[in-house]
């Protein structure tokens, strides 16, 4: 599937943050990340991936698929809006977009594979 990537004049700030997100990923993207590296699930994953103006947490564009996780400051009034945005907006451009909390995927993460493997096949 092809996808547009950031708007020149952001895309070197947003590769810069995105190479920091990698390098300072948080518990919950770091196990999740072991479950999805090297075609784990049958799709190729890519971690704190420019897409559109945005990074995703985890993107596998040969499903079309965006994974976020989210940690406590998304069940903040101000940020359920602009994620509701940027899914959105991450939609338009033709992915689907799914969201865990931490706590899904630090505790409850065989049910997050089984919710990415369904998806995955939905896709396909």
């Amino acid at each position: 599937m092809e996808y547009k990537t950031a708007s020149p004049d952001r895309y070197k700030l947003l590769k810069a943050f995105a190479l920091e997100n990698r390098r300072n990923a948080t518990l919950a993207e770091q196990v999740l990340w072991e479950h999805l590296r090297g075609n784990a699930l049958g799709v190729k994953f890519l971690r704190q991936y420019i897409v559109g103006d945005y990074i995703a947490d985890f993107f596998a564009p040969d499903a079309g698929l965006i994974i976020e996780v989210d940690g406590g400051y998304h069940a903040e009034r101000k940020q359920q809006e602009y994620d509701e945005i940027r899914t959105e907006d991450i939609n338009n451009i033709g992915f689907n977009v799914i969201r865990f909390s931490n706590e899904e995927v630090l505790y409850d993460t065989e049910n997050v594979i089984d919710k990415i493997l369904e998806t995955i096949d939905h896709y396909e």
